[in-house]
């Protein structure tokens, strides 16, 4: 795949990306793995957060979509849940603010009548060439929205998982190989990895598993949003496999991480990455 030059501001609408990034609309079946459960899925309207509404939907979940502003982007997202006969439950807000996050984990449990999967991967990023152009603001931000609102979001939802519940995070290949010219957020997604496996030994005797799944180039709106439209076009043409990922090929990680097939599994950080190394 290519894609032409292109710039969008932040957050960044798929609706308006080219090409519309391919989140399994069309092609993702499901086979009942998560029947009867309930997600949170933050950062849920877009990209790899849509194709995980979409494919956790058809193994038979109910979903949470937890998201900023992008409200067209969202309801496409809840129409899908819908389509795959689930109940969709749009919450729109800024996950950086501490008691937005406690609201998403008590409108699941109010909506769907409790939480056995929390997907935290709304994130922030933004390209800066240099330290000094990063706005303190801008590095508060990104760990507010990537880092600690995992941790609000976590603390929130615990109490009312139950033995075989599941966290995942969204980390990234950045977590092993960051990019100097995303040095906030590879940090946060370091943390991420780290504070995933943490929870994992704490969270183990509860039964409760925790991972993160990370990432290499995928064409989700982040990239337009935040990027040079020169490095837009040449994004993921690097990795062994020669091409960036699309939002589709990370949903069965979070499937497996998500249901009793990775019951297993804790502690881990899953790469998906088209070759780029995560060792």
């Amino acid at each position: 795949m290519t894609q032409p030059p292109q710039r969008q501001e932040p957050p960044g609408l798929q609706s308006q990306m080219k090409p519309v990034p391919d989140c399994g609309e069309d092609s993702y079946v499901g086979s009942g793995k998560l029947t009867g459960k309930r997600a949170v899925v933050t950062g849920g309207d877009s990209g790899i957060g849509r194709a995980v509404c979409i494919a956790f939907a058809r193994e038979g979940a109910d979903v949470v979509i937890a998201y900023l502003d992008e409200d067209d982007d969202a309801r496409s997202t809840a129409e899908l849940v819908d389509a795959a006969g689930q109940r969709a439950v749009l919450v729109k807000g800024d996950v950086s603010d501490p008691q937005h996050c406690r609201h998403i984990i008590a409108t699941c449990v109010k909506e769907l009548g409790g939480i056995d999967i929390l997907v935290n991967n709304a994130a922030y990023q933004m390209t800066r060439e240099s330290l000094a152009e990063i706005p303190d603001d801008e590095w508060d931000h990104t760990f507010a929205t990537n880092v600690s609102a995992m941790f609000h979001l976590c603390k929130a939802a615990v109490p009312h998982m139950a033995a075989g519940s599941a966290i995942i995070g969204s980390s990234s290949v950045n977590s092993d190989m960051p990019s100097p010219t995303l040095a906030p957020y590879a940090a946060t997604k370091a943390a991420i990895a780290n504070f995933c496996a943490s929870l994992a030994q704490m969270l183990g005797p509860q039964g409760i598993r925790v991972n993160s799944v990370a990432p290499g180039p995928i064409w989700t709106p982040l990239i337009p949003s935040t990027m040079p439209p020169e490095h837009v076009e040449k994004f993921g043409q690097d990795t062994p496999l020669g091409r960036p990922g699309q939002p589709a090929e990370l949903a069965p990680a979070y499937v497996l991480l998500a249901s009793d097939d990775g019951s297993y599994i804790s502690g881990a950080r899953l790469a998906v990455t088209g070759g780029r190394p995560v060792l």
